[in-house]
């Protein structure tokens, strides 16, 4: 009787471990989950401002004001526009 109660109570102790380790492994990956989550929302909020910053930036206003300040690039009129036209070849002896 005395060797079935000691094997009950290390039984016992030991699922009783093994409960202590399941609710810390556990209260361990909720708190892994919350702050996952929590840098999934700011990761969020800062893709939204940068995508919203980047269609700002790409407004065909603030292409033009760039290419005319930074690049030094005009607008294309006639009297800026070289034509090019194809020529004629000249006849030589050459024969191909």
């Amino acid at each position: 009787m005395t060797k079935l109660n000691l094997l009950l109570v290390i039984a016992l102790l030991g699922s009783a471990l093994v409960l202590v380790r399941t609710s810390y492994e556990g209260r361990r990956l909720f708190a892994a989950l919350d702050r996952a989550k929590n840098e999934q929302r700011q990761l969020d909020i800062d893709y939204k401002r940068l995508d919203a910053e980047r269609q700002a930036q790409a407004t065909h206003l603030r292409v033009e004001q760039v290419a005319r300040e930074k690049l030094q690039m005009r607008t294309a009129t006639p009297a800026v526009t070289q034509y090019v036209g194809d020529r004629p070849h000249a006849a030589s002896g050459v024969a191909r």
